[in-house]
């Protein structure tokens, strides 16, 4: 990691000719070894009048220091991915979060002067139930309610996606769940009731992302006719139409499940985790079913 002193703070100096505004970006920000003290840094009154932002963090992150220095800097919201509401769903993802850490970290921001927290989700995990979906329900019902008594207008934002299996994941093997759409046109319902501000992704791009992601060297030919027609999400269902009887048909990428001892289009690809050791991931979370 780059240190504060020889990297951050002279690379923040060289930006600040150019804007007042600072990003703190990357996979896992708060985990550098040093950001407590980049928090104090940004905090001295040299950067009073810059705007500082910071990707999504993790709620064990959310601390009063770090809310009240974002909210002096003109940051009125934090990020955090919860994935889901549900813990059985999360522990199956191996997501190592409980509820009353999502509520602590809402609370903690709220306390520190942010008045709104974004949270990400999916939709359509591997082994997701309806009573998943309303242990996401319930989660928002406890964070609007225990916000509300903080006495202070807190807003809640669920930005939500439709699982996409990925390459190289213990999950490469399962689909895009064809019930996803009705779970984020429920989920849309009720949050709004609730005055949480939901953000669903497109279902049905999701199903093109599927088709690149699970892409073989035939989905080349799509792609590639697609862009001739316009690259739109037409375009791409054109192309399949096209080349129909040339390669599997939309379902068998998106939304087949692929049987372990498929030959996958990526397994030429050496990576650090092993097919073996994806598979044993794999049993592991199916076990927790």
């Amino acid at each position: 990691s780059a240190s504060i002193e020889e990297g951050l703070l002279p690379a923040i100096e060289r930006g600040l000719k150019h804007t007042r505004r600072i990003g703190i970006l990357g996979a896992s920000v708060t985990q550098h070894p040093q950001f407590d003290e980049l928090v104090d840094k940004l905090s001295d009154k040299k950067y009073d009048d810059v705007r500082i932002s910071l990707s999504s963090v993790r709620t064990n992150s959310v601390t009063e220091k770090l809310a009240r220095m974002l909210s002096t800097h003109d940051s009125r919201s934090i990020t955090v991915a919860v994935e889901s509401g549900s813990e059985r769903l999360r522990n199956v993802i191996n997501k190592k979060l409980e509820n009353d850490q999502i509520l602590e970290a809402a609370c903690v921001a709220q306390i520190g002067g942010l008045s709104s927290m974004k949270l990400y989700g999916m939709a359509g995990l591997p082994s997701e139930s309806m009573d998943d979906v309303e242990e996401t329900l319930a989660m928002f019902r406890k964070l609007k309610s225990e916000s509300a008594k903080l006495k202070s207008s807190f807003r809640f934002t669920f930005g939500c996606s439709t699982f996409v299996p990925k390459a190289h994941t213990p999950f490469q093997w399962f689909p895009v769940r064809k019930d996803s759409d009705k779970k984020l046109k429920y989920l849309d319902k009720e949050l709004r009731k609730m005055g949480v501000d939901f953000r669903p992704e497109s279902y049905k791009w999701s199903v093109m992302q599927a088709l690149i992601s699970r892409g073989d060297r035939r989905v080349s030919m799509v792609l590639e006719k697609a862009t001739e027609y316009g690259g739109s999400q037409g375009s791409i269902k054109r192309a399949m139409k096209d080349l129909k009887g040339k390669l599997p048909p939309l379902e068998y990428y998106a939304h087949e499940e692929w049987d372990i001892s498929t030959c996958l289009p990526w397994s030429a690809v050496q990576m650090s985790l092993s097919d073996n050791l994806l598979r044993d991931h794999r049993e592991q979370a199916m076990s927790l079913v």
